[in-house]
């Protein structure tokens, strides 16, 4: 979108309007009838089209034209033209879309200054629009640990490509945050990010969610493909998108262009595509729910997002953040976190991930004590308080073993918590448990607890053989 279209039916008017534009140091194209503008258009949009009204031989008059432009490609400006003007058609060109009307023979100053304006006026519309469209949801990635520090890592190797990104990771773990990282630091970010819940829309409406509609009672009614264009379509928990959507998706990758539900005519789009999935997509290619070759295109560049249990060196800065950014946007108590508090919320089990400790942020916030340090005894599961609130409650299981076997199956599930709380590092677990780190090490042995990489970071866990205690 870079260069002017100039559309008559008249040869001599056409280059001498081209001529005095390129004296003016714009690119230009020429079209001397409705086809040969289509095509244009529809090829690569120019930044302005200059339109006579009066087309001979054309299936398609200037009227036509604009409106399937102002439908199809509303930032382009078009100035009409004609030598047999009158008010009537000027008006009807205004209420089309058109940003001004010159009669012929015009004054060529007027046409530059017409021109000027008019791109000008479009650059600032985009500007506009991308600014509404802009969505302020944050994308501040938190943390600190191996893990994340490779997930940020690789997300930063492609944020300046335009390259299709998969992310996986469980419900709740952050993948639309991280899809969002990627806008926010793309060439894209003053785009629009669009999400499309594939989850959360009906099968049989899909189509028109994504597409679009065209209706004779209605017009036209873009869909989230065309909210998207020049920016990022993010196609969450993409694994659930209906099948016969999916082949129609792979199109859209392959052409950058689609029909709306209803229409005939080609839309064209700009898109970078971001998808996610929390399931395993080979497994649902092998059970037909999803097409390999739409797996392939958009896998291009897979990105694993850790489970929060893969990161709870990360939880009291997870925590902090959440208890801050409530305090900014709900008038929530600004609290501090005690010591207590952050070792036990480092040593639960978090099936909802990142999205499970916010939760239980805003929870611990509405419902806490006040605006003092938030206490280990205000999370879920230690509300108890009393006289016994020291005592360590067995399970079940625990109750019924003799106590050599019960403390070895304590101290493997102790430390194997603290070593993975501290993220599979040793002289911190040492340092908390009070034990040498060489005895610590014995201690592991023992127990037949060892450490492995994953997702970047070391993590505890029972090796296949563990040696007999002593």
């Amino acid at each position: 979108m870079s260069d002017i279209l100039i559309v008559d039916d008249e040869r001599d008017i056409r280059e001498l309007i081209s001529d005095i534009l390129q004296d003016e140091g714009y690119a230009t194209r020429l079209a001397g009838n409705s086809d040969e503008a289509m095509a244009a258009i529809n090829g690569e949009p120019p930044a302005l089209i200059i339109l006579d009204i009066w087309l001979k031989d054309s299936r398609m008059d200037g009227i036509d034209i604009l409106k399937t432009v102002r439908r199809d490609n509303q930032d382009v400006p078009v100035v009409i033209i004609s030598g047999h003007g009158n008010i009537e058609i000027a008006v009807a060109a205004i209420k089309q879309g058109a940003y001004d009307f010159i009669e012929k023979p015009f004054n060529i100053d007027q046409l530059l200054v017409v021109i000027r304006r008019a791109m000008e006026t479009s650059r600032l519309r985009r500007e506009n629009q991308s600014l509404r469209r802009r969505d302020d949801t944050r994308a501040e990635m938190i943390g600190s640990s191996a893990s994340f520090r490779t997930l940020v890592s690789n997300l930063d190797k492609v944020t300046k490509s335009n390259g299709r990104v998969m992310l996986t990771g469980p419900a709740g773990s952050g993948k639309e945050v991280a899809a969002r990282y990627i806008h926010a630091n793309s060439n894209r970010s003053g785009g629009p990010f669009v999400t499309v819940n594939c989850a959360g829309v009906a099968p049989d409406r899909m189509e028109e969610v994504l597409f679009g509609r065209e209706t004779p009672e209605r017009g036209v009614e873009p869909g989230l493909l065309e909210e998207a264009h020049g920016g990022i379509i993010y196609f969450d928990e993409v694994a659930d998108m209906p099948v016969g959507t999916q082949s129609k998706i792979l199109r859209v990758l392959v052409d950058q262009q689609f029909q709306r539900v209803g229409g005939n005519d080609k839309v064209r789009v700009d898109l970078r595509v971001i998808s996610s999935t929390n399931r395993d997509l080979e497994e649902a290619i092998a059970a037909g729910t999803f097409r390999e070759e739409l797996y392939h295109r958009l896998n291009v560049v897979p990105i694993i997002v850790p489970a929060l249990e893969d990161r709870r060196e990360d939880i009291p800065e997870l925590a902090r953040h959440f208890i801050a950014e409530m305090n900014t946007s709900q008038g929530l108590p600004l609290r501090e976190l005690s010591d207590d508090a952050v070792a036990l919320m480092q040593t639960m089990v978090w099936p909802g991930n990142v999205r499970q400790l916010k939760n239980l942020i805003e929870r611990v916030l509405i419902l806490g004590d006040g605006n003092g340090v938030i206490e280990a005894r205000e999370l879920p599961g230690n509300e108890e308080g009393g006289s016994d609130q020291n005592r360590v409650v067995l399970s079940g299981a625990l109750a019924t073993l003799a106590l050599r076997e019960a403390r070895e199956a304590f101290e493997r599930e102790y430390l194997l918590t603290q070593i993975n709380r501290f993220g599979g590092n040793i002289s911190r677990t040492a340092n908390f448990v009070g034990m040498e780190r060489s005895a610590l090490h014995r201690k592991l042995k023992s127990l037949g607890v060892v450490t492995s990489a994953k997702s970047g970071a070391r993590v505890a866990h029972m090796d296949e053989e563990p040696e007999t205690a002593e």
